[in-house]
């Protein structure tokens, strides 16, 4: 076009302004983008040379090179109600999540200004609705649950979890990406694959193609580089909204590289490689994108915060924990209750039988309480569960009832993130044994979650299962574990009696008490009745401690006579000693004091010591191996409190050998009445 000609066309100054606008609007964002990856290096950097200096606790995991993740990912969520689940290297993510350096280095620096008061550290974080945790892929069925329970409310909420690369070793992974796919929840899993798992390249690691894996669930899927904050951004928002439409999860893989160390200098990569990545650093290309002067005043700026930061968190107080009142609070976060309430009582309309007097508490309890849900395997009607104990349930309850694939791991940790956003799920595992499928997720999350994060979170959980011998079904299938769970901070543990109101327990479990409980059931006296009338000469007594208790301890006495013993049992056990009290009386006219508690942990010895005080002696019965179990514990405990009146002490407990098949030699192993007796005899005797 001639010089004349353009100028006599007109100009079209809308379109001019408009481009203004749009290039305005871009240096905005990439100003925005470049302040809040500024402040991640700046924080990042920090924490390494105070961790050089000595002014941190334990490790840190930086993100240096990663920034793009943070920033385009958790830029894009609406912070009012989307939900970010984290990894051990979630620095990132909470600052972009929180824009607060102060919480961030006040909690590594392990100061009570932290984000949770210097309990939980760099690798374990909450604020509002942030969350991390250190334990690689745990948190994906967590975050899972978490979701499901947006979807139930129709909040409208987005869930994101990230991952590294490396934990797609991790079994858990593959649960919750399969039940994220069945329910279709909204949740989308960021994978940051920098190509190392520690110190490992992930290519020796992993094999086949990444994005397969969750394909191969039929979750959409897309992989990436995230070099360019602003474009990733875009595409973010994209997929999030896409996520809170269709309301199905989205698996996004996002290719980066960390500039630094795993945690402070283990680095031994090589130093060419590291080199080659660090020219192509992303957060060196858009400081170039913009003025010189521009970029070095956003890049002082985040200095100066995190020089802010710093200086706020050294004059605040280190954390302080005070053992003995923490202890107390976990146990006086259970409300006061009617204590005599919890156990067995004639009742014409009562269930008899302790399988249905729990399925009539569970249909009671999802009557009552709307945000009761029932988890786990081959619950559906009209088989009912395993032991028939959630029979009737999912045909009165649509969509109350989940039948679960078989991951324990995976549905223990979905009913934690259920928990977590104010639902009352009850977990049922198939069998006790298969408790150790699921052992990290009850220690390292649902357990930990309310004290780690300082009281920011409830998980109030109730995992049930059937446990012990006595009905030939073998060494994987007939065990008594719950000693692996007694001395786990932060859970209770109950086990129903013929003694107790198993159904009362069990709805003050789901819908009263705020702590995780693991709820006990020996199958073996799912066919029984409950017994509401003492033994023949004896009397009830339920002591002044537990008169208010949730799950209270029982105490039958000789009727008019001191005893010469006080034997403790739990469970089935609880019955095979009245059988055995009966014979000694008989034999030998030992007259005992029987002790049945209902909360095994923590540890109600009021009750057990009053009575091994009176009595002098002290058996305790258990179905489970002796060593360093249930029994062992008592013992110590009442040795500990007896001072210069010593008790004398024993155990009668299974031999320590798997649980056979065979019926005679089950009953070699378990505990019998004749060894209870004998034992009685020993202890009177001596």
């Amino acid at each position: 076009m001639r010089s004349a000609d353009r100028a006599t066309r007109p100009v079209d100054g809308g379109a001019a302004v408009e481009r203004s606008r749009s290039t305005a609007a871009r240096v905005t964002a990439m100003e925005e983008a470049l302040a809040q990856m500024e402040l991640i290096r700046a924080v990042e950097e920090r924490l390494l040379a105070l961790f050089s200096e000595g002014k941190l606790f334990g490790t840190t995991h930086t993100c240096i090179g990663q920034e793009t993740c943070a920033v385009g990912v958790v830029s894009a969520l609406d912070r009012t109600r989307d939900i970010v689940f984290s990894t051990h290297r979630c620095h990132g993510h909470f600052l972009v999540y929180s824009d607060d350096p102060d919480q961030l280095i006040g909690e590594i620096m392990g100061r009570q200004t932290g984000a949770c008061g210097g309990r939980g550290g760099s690798q374990h974080l909450c604020v509002e609705n942030f969350y991390s945790n250190g334990v690689q892929g745990g948190i994906l069925p967590v975050a899972t649950g978490v979701a499901l329970a947006e979807k139930i409310k129709t909040s409208g909420a987005v869930t994101v979890c990230f991952l590294g690369d490396g934990t797609l070793g991790e079994g858990v992974v593959y649960e919750a990406l399969n039940m994220a796919a069945l329910w279709q929840v909204p949740i989308l899993f960021v994978l940051e694959h920098n190509s190392y798992a520690q110190s490992t390249p992930t290519a020796l690691t992993t094999a086949g193609d990444v994005a397969a894996r969750a394909e191969a669930f039929g979750i959409p899927t897309d992989r990436r580089a995230a070099d360019d904050p602003l474009a990733l951004s875009m595409h973010m928002h994209e997929v999030i909204e896409r996520v809170r439409r269709d309301g199905g999860p989205f698996f996004q893989i996002l290719d980066t590289y960390r500039l630094a160390a795993h945690s402070k200098g283990d680095d031994d990569r090589d130093a060419q490689e590291i080199e080659r990545y660090r020219q192509r650093d992303p957060l060196l290309r858009l400081r170039a994108q913009l003025r010189d002067h521009e970029a070095a005043a956003i890049t002082e700026r985040a200095h100066r915060r995190v020089d802010a930061a710093v200086a706020n968190a050294e004059r605040a107080p280190h954390a302080v924990v005070n053992p003995e009142a923490d202890e107390r609070h976990f146990e006086d976060r259970a409300p006061a209750v009617d204590g005599q309430a919890a156990f067995a009582r004639p009742a014409a309309d009562a269930p008899a039988l302790v399988v249905q007097n729990l399925n009539a508490a569970l249909h009671g309890v999802m009557t009552d309480c709307e945000e009761a849900l029932l988890i786990g395997e081959d619950l559906l009607d009209p088989y009912g569960g395993a032991f028939k104990v959630s029979r009737g349930l999912s045909k009165r309850f649509a969509g109350r009832v989940l039948a679960t694939p078989i991951s324990e791991a995976g549905f223990i940790g979905l009913g934690t993130g259920l928990a977590m956003r104010g639902l009352r799920p009850i977990v049922e595992i198939m069998f006790g044994d298969f408790l150790s499928l699921g052992v990290d997720q009850i220690l390292n999350h649902l357990t930990k979650f309310q004290w780690m994060y300082n009281g920011q979170v409830e998980a109030p959980v109730v995992i049930r299962t059937p446990v012990g011998g006595g009905r030939g079904y073998g060494p994987t299938h007939s065990q008594s574990l719950e000693k692996m769970f007694l001395g786990m901070p932060g859970l209770v543990v109950v086990a129903l009696s013929l003694r107790h109101d198993p159904g009362e327990l069990l709805r003050r479990a789901i819908i009263s008490d705020p702590r995780p409980v693991l709820f006990i059931e020996q199958k073996v006296l799912y066919s029984k009745r409950l017994r509401p009338e003492p033994p023949v000469g004896m009397v009830f007594e339920l002591p002044e401690s537990e008169r208010q208790a949730l799950y209270p301890t029982g105490i039958w006495r000789p009727d008019g006579a001191p005893g010469d013993l006080t034997i403790v049992a739990y469970g089935a056990m609880a019955e095979l000693v009245e059988q055995a009290i009966g014979v000694s009386f008989e034999a030998d006219e030992v007259l005992a004091e029987l002790v049945v508690p209902a909360q095994l942990a923590p540890l109600r010895i009021e009750p057990i010591l009053a009575s091994a005080r009176r009595t002098g002696r002290l058996l305790v019965v258990e179905e489970g191996t002796a060593p360093w179990g249930f029994g062992a514990e008592v013992v110590a405990r009442v040795a500990e409190a007896s001072g210069d009146r010593p008790v004398r002490s024993a155990r009668v407990a299974a031999h320590h050998l798997p649980i056979p098949n065979a019926r005679p030699a089950e009953e070699c192993v378990l505990p019998s009445v004749e060894r209870v007796v004998r034992m009685i005899r020993e202890l009177v005797r001596s």
